[in-house]
């Protein structure tokens, strides 16, 4: 019996290196979901300077003042809730500290120039991700469609047969939406003595187009 023992007992110095193992890697997730925890939090996220002008539209919309009082910071709708995903989230999220050591949205002139590609970044991998974050408050399940107006009503109960996701329509809910550039630039006037353009091999006497 006790030389059975003796073949199963685990050396003291193997299993001293598995507990350290172990521990260091208990230690290591804490210290990660520690770093989540502390990167989450809404002052990490408007500590940067270009965060200002985005923090000041959200501070006048529902999500961040209510009459119930629920508020949706930063990362409720930016931060998966998942470890993986929010793990890749964290990763990519390095862009934006380059981004502000670059200055390169530091000023409302600089952040209006690139609104738009911006917003249909987020726009984009909130459509793949069928609103993921959206989701975490919201469910088409548990709303009261009745305490809703009718319209909201309508779309809300065609939603998940038409397999459409919240940002689909919920665009400019947090932040103001900007238009898609072009889209409302007035035509250009061509003035009336303006010279035509004629066709090289024209004959010199050849009429102008008409107008």
């Amino acid at each position: 019996m006790k030389k059975l023992i003796g073949k199963i007992c685990i050396p003291k110095k193997r299993l001293a290196v598995v507990g350290g193992i172990f521990l260091l890697g208990f230690l290591a997730f804490g210290g990660v979901n520690a770093f989540f925890s502390y990167t989450n939090e809404m002052d990490f996220c408007i500590s940067c300077h270009s965060m200002k002008t985005n923090f000041e539209e959200y501070k006048n919309t529902i999500h961040f003042k209510n009459p119930s009082g629920v508020q949706a910071t930063c990362a409720d709708c930016h931060v998966p809730k998942d470890f993986l995903p929010k793990l890749k989230a964290k990763i990519l999220a390095a862009k934006d500290v380059y981004h502000e050591v670059l200055g390169t949205i530091d000023t409302p002139e600089k952040y209006e120039a690139h609104r738009w590609d911006m917003a249909n970044r987020v726009w984009a991998k909130m459509e793949a991700s069928d609103s993921r974050e959206c989701r975490s408050c919201h469910d088409f399940q548990n709303m009261d469609l009745s305490g809703q107006t009718r319209m909201a009503r309508n779309k809300h109960e065609r939603a998940p047969e038409n397999g459409q996701t919240c940002i689909e329509c919920h665009k400019g809910i947090a932040h103001l939406e900007p238009d898609e550039p072009g889209l409302f630039d007035a035509p250009v006037d061509t003035p009336a003595d303006a010279p035509v353009d004629t066709p090289a091999d024209a004959p010199a006497d050849a009429p102008a187009a008409a107008e």
